[in-house]
């Protein structure tokens, strides 16, 4: 009998093929294997957009705020000031419940800048043709990095000598067994973390791409609608892995 091809079969031979483009673009452009192109620095490009969007925004959001008449008094309507408010408290509020409030307040400037550059990415994927850095292996997994060079500082930071010792966990006699797993767990994070974000984000972007392709005035909605969801619920794992990260880091406890 004939091989056969499905809607299902070609979705997820061109997932294939954009996930080995992205995560293999950039690296073989740096190792000169070809020479670079677009393609292969439109990711950083994208993320740079944002890094430089959300600086402006901040800038914006200061200055309205530095007015003292306006600083009290909440806007009527959505605004800028009030999206940041209500973003931020959120997201506030989740460190907090994770970590406490004395170390929240501390290291949320850290935590707050990440939920924002994720939430942000992600939005852009519902702009049709728009380059989403969230979809690309490298910069999810640079900005797993970031996070995982952050909660190691903290740890080392506030424990010292005792982030170390408490991973060869409480007892001496396993501290043999118990510090190499302890290390494969740290190392295991940000992979997991970058792989996550950019596996769904690269499927969502991808779906919406062939929807708006097939019809593009009415079935894309559904999936638009479906990728709001994705883009809450990813940027949400993220900052929440990312809280209990840095909770873990500089927790003390007495073995």
């Amino acid at each position: 009998m004939p091989e056969h091809s499905t809607w299902l079969t070609l979705l997820l031979a061109q997932f294939r093929d954009n996930l080995a483009r992205n995560s293999d673009a950039l690296g073989a452009a740096l190792l000169s294997k070809r020479e670079p192109t677009w393609e292969s620095f439109e990711p950083i490009a994208a993320a740079i957009f944002v890094a430089i969007l959300l600086v402006a925004l901040g800038v914006l959001t200061r200055a309205r705020l530095a007015r003292s008449d306006l600083a009290l008094v909440p806007d009527e309507k959505l605004t800028l000031r009030t999206f940041m408010e209500t973003f931020l408290g959120y997201f506030y509020d989740l460190a907090k419940s994770v970590m406490g409030p004395e170390r929240a307040k501390r290291y949320f400037p850290f935590i707050g800048t990440a939920a924002l550059f994720v939430f942000t990415s992600n939005v852009l994927a519902l702009v049709p043709g728009w380059p989403v850095a969230t979809s690309n292996l490298n910069i999810t997994f640079g900005s797993a990095l970031v996070v995982f060079i952050a909660f190691n500082f903290y740890g080392l930071k506030v424990q010292g000598w005792a982030y170390i010792k408490h991973l060869a966990g409480p007892s001496p006699a396993l501290a043999i067994l118990v510090f190499p797993i302890e290390i494969i767990s740290l190392i295991v994070r940000p992979i997991t973390l970058a792989v996550r974000l950019m596996l769904n984000m690269a499927a969502d972007h991808l779906i919406l791409t062939i929807f708006l392709g097939a019809l593009p005035l009415v079935l894309p909605l559904p999936v638009m609608i479906l990728g709001c969801l994705v883009i809450v619920i990813q940027t949400l794992v993220f900052t929440l892995l990312t809280c209990i990260y840095i909770g873990l880091a500089t927790e003390h406890e007495v073995h």
